[in-house]
């Protein structure tokens, strides 16, 4: 099978990932944290040296700031609802998906007040404007994509975090689509909070969350429950992350993760994200060259762009295209993406797209492969 569909999650994944989690369920699968014996201890450990690991990765300031949650969704409520109330004021953008603006609106019932922010692809000056254009005096957060994850397209985030804390407004980035390949290091990116997923860009697994933070604001609660510390008290700890990781966490995943960041490091971030590029560019450049393939943004490039992309061909729907390269053993996804934001700014609302994404497994040949099958299913 040709899999072009990394960005919902990456697959394969690095070698040892499956026998790290193997181990992880042999030798220390134990609750961590919970018990004063040997395999809770190697539990715990586990659990400790993945959020170091993190931390560095991202540039935390402390391994206390990086929370595990159950997914990239989680991580954005927490945030969201762990800082605006009635009253409060957030711009969001027009390229984001589902996991954040589900949020919003359901915020919005209760007080808050949004904004959407048009983002202007390739163009960061008049992106920042607008929104610049849509801040209040009681705009308390800016929360935006890094990358959509229907187009591929970037927002200017360290811009928009400047822009943000010049005027006293906290600033969070769903990086759902850039960890891993785009730098994102919290000791120069104005940011207050990351939120991403371990099983895409980062090659982990399923089942597990990110949200690093970068200040020193107490976020209310989302969820409550044991933490394993301040057991005999009736309140959420104060202190992170116990304040924000209730219930048992998904040490597999956990392992997992480290295994993933690891991987990175070894290939190098700068030499993964161009191999990506490059195939992405290659995939752009044969569709751009067949008459009846609709394609919706510029030309991916390295500072405009994350290694996605978007197209259709033309009188086809999107999810009979998916099908039918189905059909031929290549995976990719089709329709709206969880991103009916995204669709309505590009105008592709009926129709979807289908969508494809290489990964660092992902070879030139197999690229060719789908543009060949794209040419049969398109006479």
């Amino acid at each position: 099978m040709i899999y072009l569909d990394n960005a919902a999650t990456t697959w394969p994944k690095p070698r040892g990932t499956a026998a790290t989690i193997a181990d992880v369920l042999s030798s220390r699968g134990a609750n961590p944290g919970r018990g004063n014996y040997a395999m809770a201890a190697l539990s715990s450990e586990t659990v400790y040296k993945c959020r170091c690991h993190a931390a560095g990765f991202f540039g935390a300031k402390a391994p206390e700031n990086v929370i595990f949650t159950p997914s990239c969704t989680h991580a954005i409520n927490y945030v969201l609802k762990g800082v605006l109330s009635a009253g409060d004021h957030v711009i969001i953008s027009d390229m984001e998906h589902n996991a954040v603006t589900r949020p919003v609106m359901q915020l919005a019932r209760k007080g808050v007040q949004f904004s959407v922010a048009h983002v202007h692809e390739a163009d960061d000056e008049a992106t920042i404007a607008e929104f610049r254009r849509k801040m209040r005096v009681n705009t308390k957060m800016i929360f935006c994509t890094h990358a959509s994850n229907v187009f591929g397209i970037k927002l200017p985030i360290d811009e928009i975090g400047r822009l943000a804390h010049r005027n006293g407004i906290l600033f969070g980035v769903d990086c759902a689509q850039s960890a891993g390949t785009a730098e994102l290091d919290l000791r120069t990116l104005h940011a207050d909070f990351l939120c991403m997923p371990a099983h895409k860009g980062l090659y982990g697994i399923m089942g597990l969350g990110l949200l690093v933070i970068n200040n020193d604001i107490k976020l209310s609660t989302v969820i409550e429950g044991g933490t394993g510390s301040l057991s005999g008290i009736n309140t959420q700890p104060e202190f992170l992350p116990d304040r924000l990781e209730s219930g048992t966490l998904n040490v597999p995943a956990i392992a997992a993760l480290d295994v993933g960041m690891s991987f990175i490091e070894s290939v190098g971030r700068e030499r993964l994200e161009a191999h990506e590029m490059s195939l992405i560019c290659r995939a752009y450049d044969a569709i751009s060259s067949m008459p009846e393939c609709e394609l919706y943004t510029l030309r991916p490039q390295s500072a405009s762009h994350v290694p996605l992309l978007s197209f259709n061909l033309t009188g086809m729907p999107s999810d009979e295209t998916a099908q039918r390269l189905g059909e031929r053993e290549i995976a990719v996804r089709a329709g709206l993406h969880c991103a009916g934001e995204a669709h309505r700014a590009k105008g592709t609302q009926a129709t979807g797209t289908v969508r494809i994404c290489p990964s660092v497994f992902t070879s030139a040949e197999e690229i060719d492969c789908l543009i060949s099958v794209l040419r049969e299913i398109d006479q």
